[in-house]
């Protein structure tokens, strides 16, 4: 009992149509002794098919997401699809409502909250909702993010290396399907608590991504992101594939983290000055900027180096850094015989 949600809802998992209401998380404050946080999710069947759940607000401060999944909520009818399709369009709602990457509530990053605790604070308990009821019913799940107010991205589509090799080779097709120009391959993984690696542990094929950033809604970014979503659903079976001759290829360009090395960080407190320009090609020992010391300008500035070489897919966007922030983060090329046929 003790690992039961207490999350409620009137959503039926099963009923075939189209079902717009809430989670229900109950949460008593002042104002409200018998209240509930409500998280909009969307569910539309028809059929026998496979389940995609789709989810973004992980991060509230995190836009193109949460725009592109309401847009499909309101468009997405059941004559349209062949199987299921979950949405969470604002998955940690109180950070989605303050605009903030974490929730005012408990100051809670539900994307370093899995598999959650059903008794714990909001977020823990909307993690294990998550990773306990929506995953499990889950073949395929896609986790739209994009660099918040604190980045800015060259906007890519991502997976997650897991321990499957067979999963593996799916989600690298899935990718391929999305069709994004840069597409990315998280090797590096030393977050157990994200929400990819915790579908990817339910055995889910799961898709990421960062499609855009700085806290604004980039236009590019909502069409190709929007484009993408419609693709993952035809490669996932729920809806009908392209006819051929209106189907097009995409040319795709593979990265991949693979090491802390990959990562940039400021050394001082300081106000940051950025050095090369996103989406550059950068030499290992390169400059990716410098440090500077108002409050003390006769300081010299403290320079930041890239630890290898590669391309900068993601930089600060905020001027002033703290010791131990993340100035800016690499991909490197993939080769093209590691990606299988």
């Amino acid at each position: 009992m003790a690992n039961t949600s207490l999350i409620f809802t009137d959503i039926d998992y099963d009923r075939q149509g189209k079902q717009v209401g809430w989670l229900h998380l109950p949460h008593s404050v002042t104002r409200s002794a018998y209240g509930a946080l409500a998280i909009p999710i969307a569910v539309i069947s028809n059929g026998p098919g496979p389940t995609v759940f789709l989810m973004a607000g992980n991060h509230g401060d995190e836009y193109e997401g949460q725009i592109v999944l309401a847009k499909l909520i309101r468009e997405l009818e059941p004559e349209h699809i062949k199987g299921r399709v979950i949405i969470l369009p604002a998955a940690n709602l109180p950070a989605a409502m303050a605009g903030t990457r974490v929730s005012p509530i408990d100051q809670g990053n539900l994307n370093r909250a899995f598999p959650g605790d059903p008794q714990g604070t909001p977020t823990f308990a909307i993690a294990h909702y998550i990773d306990s009821v929506l995953y499990p019913m889950a073949d395929f799940h896609h986790d739209l993010h994009s660099g918040g107010s604190s980045l800015r991205y060259v906007p890519f589509c991502s997976m997650r290396n897991s321990d499957d090799p067979a999963l593996d080779a799916r989600a690298l097709a899935a990718l391929k399907a999305f069709g994004a120009p840069l597409s990315l391959i998280w090797a590096y993984n030393p977050e157990g608590r994200l929400a990819s690696a915790a579908a990817v542990k339910r055995g889910l094929l799961s898709l990421g991504g960062e499609f855009g950033g700085g806290g604004d809604v980039n236009r590019t970014s909502l069409a190709m992101l929007d484009r993408g979503v419609h693709n993952f659903l035809r490669f996932a079976g729920v809806l009908p594939a392209l006819a051929s001759e209106t189907a097009h290829s995409q040319v795709i360009r593979y990265l991949e983290v693979s090491s802390r090395e990959h990562y940039v960080y400021a050394t001082e407190a300081g106000l940051l000055e950025p050095l090369v320009d996103l989406g550059a090609e950068v030499k290992e020992g390169q400059l990716a900027g410098q440090i500077h010391f108002v409050d003390n300008p006769a300081r010299a500035p403290v320079p930041c180096y890239f630890r290898r070489a590669g391309m900068v897919v993601c930089q600060r966007h905020f001027g002033r850094v703290e010791r131990g922030d993340c100035v800016a983060h690499l991909g490197t090329d993939i080769a093209p015989g590691r990606l299988g046929g």
